[in-house]
């Protein structure tokens, strides 16, 4: 699949939303609503790049909060959508963050994760560009290794231009992979220095180690390696010559600005005990609240490429809210995730399906990790349907853990085959309703044990 969304000319190329909630339709269950704000979302990202005229700088992404107990798909929605979108995208939890001046990592790391990994999609695409020059170039090294350029002598430069020739025919044809080289590895060392200050640990870290690279020349060692492992370690430092770090630095930093996504998961974490709480962990919670509100409505953020501005980032927030409410955040970042998705609760028809139709259903994966054992592993339809009654049934009498309690159902039935598949080679094992109500009876009839069935 080519790009998420691609801008070609005045024209917008790629999936459209009814196409992003496709492609989500293959792995989650449900959940039209958020597959549907998400997906307008991430299109408007593409389209506010067309738009002409001094409008297009007044038109900001429309936050996202995703509202559903646990297990329902919020998180699975963002694994999906990092690997369907090609904008920079970065997954934290809320609860990984504190109040400035407490120890532990401050909000504006996630910008700088954001930034990061920008940057490191720009000098993918660089690195692809220049991949065939880059490999003419350490072939050429290698071969100079294998036969050192001695003083010009005419009469012997056509023997020895031959001779190169035959050796880079049998390099490329892979016959001189075990052969060593002696070649040139450069290393730049540089110190461990850990500094507190206002912007937090990690940013010094890399503030420090950016400045100490410039005024520390890197180190020449000779190495003696096998030309398999020569092979990448010339190639990296061939790419870093023909790269331009700079101009990558440029277009990461507006890739971050212009198209981020940070999909802000647990945010329910930071609400526990409402906005009445003044003392213990909440005091930090709401610190942490204060802290995003800047982030979601536009500030500059310094990272080791430079400033980014969060105006143009696109936030999703996501949280159960079992033990908190939405109300319970402070007004200001309420008013920052304008779009409110409510993800529904899964009930046993949906088990059934999330247990047969998604391509990574649980099914399909115990089939094809039993597969490996020669086992050939059968699920019958009423067998589903029973897994997934069970399921839905010990969500209802003990915690509600949503599709997550399928996962140590499905453990359960499957043990001893799993256990036992060695001996199983070659055999064709049929799960049917009475084995599945066999195997997880006492789980169903003892209250107790079923409380330890997640």
């Amino acid at each position: 699949m080519g790009g998420l969304v691609e801008i070609s000319g005045d024209t917008l190329r790629g999936l459209t939303p009814l196409q992003i909630v496709a492609e989500l339709d293959k792995y989650i269950v449900g959940q039209e609503e958020a597959k549907r704000s998400v997906a307008i979302a991430l299109r408007n990202r593409m389209r506010r790049q067309l738009v002409a005229g001094d409008i297009r700088e007044e038109i900001k992404p429309k936050n996202i909060l995703m509202i559903g107990p646990t297990g329902v798909g919020k998180t699975e929605i963002s694994r999906r959508l990092a690997r369907l979108t090609t904008c920079p995208f970065v997954k934290v939890e809320a609860t990984k963050f504190t109040e400035v001046g407490y120890v532990g990592r401050d909000v504006e790391s996630m910008v700088r994760d954001l930034v990061d990994m920008a940057n490191a999609m720009v000098r993918e695409e660089e690195v692809l560009r220049v991949e065939g020059e880059a490999e003419r170039m350490v072939t050429d090294e290698i071969l100079d290794a294998l036969l050192p350029i001695s003083e010009p002598d005419p009469q012997r430069e056509e023997s020895t231009r031959k001779t190169r020739e035959k050796l880079r025919t049998k390099l490329l044809a892979g016959e001189l992979e075990e052969r060593y080289v002696e070649i040139t590895v450069e290393e730049q060392v540089i110190p461990q220095v850990e500094v507190f200050t206002q912007d937090g640990m990690d940013q010094m870290g890399i503030d420090m180690g950016d400045m100490l690279s410039g005024l520390l020349p890197p180190s020449r060692k000779k190495r003696r390696l096998r030309i398999r492992d020569a092979r990448p370690v010339l190639f990296e430092q061939v790419v870093n010559n023909l790269i331009n770090m700079e101009e990558v630095r440029q277009s990461g930093l507006r890739l971050a600005e212009e198209t981020g996504i940070v999909f802000l998961d647990e945010l329910d974490k930071i609400a526990a005990g409402g906005r009445e709480e003044t003392g213990g962990p909440g005091v930090s919670r709401q610190g942490v609240q204060r802290d995003l509100l800047p982030l979601l409505e536009g500030t500059t953020v310094r990272t080791r490429y430079g400033a980014v501005t969060t105006e143009n980032i696109l936030f999703i927030a996501a949280g159960a809210f079992n033990m908190s409410k939405p109300s319970d955040l402070i007004p200001e970042l309420q008013g920052r995730l304008p779009i409110r998705v409510e993800l529904n609760n899964l009930a046993a028809d949906d088990f059934k399906r999330i247990l047969s139709e998604p391509k990574d259903a649980l099914t399909k994966q115990y089939q094809a990790l039993l597969a490996v054992e020669g086992v050939d592993l059968d699920f019958e339809e009423e067998a589903v349907e029973e897994i997934a009654r069970i399921a839905y049934e010990l969500n209802q009498t003990t915690e509600n853990i949503g599709a997550r309690r399928l996962v140590t159902v499905m453990e359960k039935l499957v043990e001893d085959i799993s256990f036992e598949a060695d001996s199983l080679r070659g055999k064709r094992i049929v799960i049917d309703r009475e084995t599945v109500t066999k195997r997880l009876a006492e789980i169903i009839e003892d209250p107790d044990l079923s409380r330890y069935i997640l």
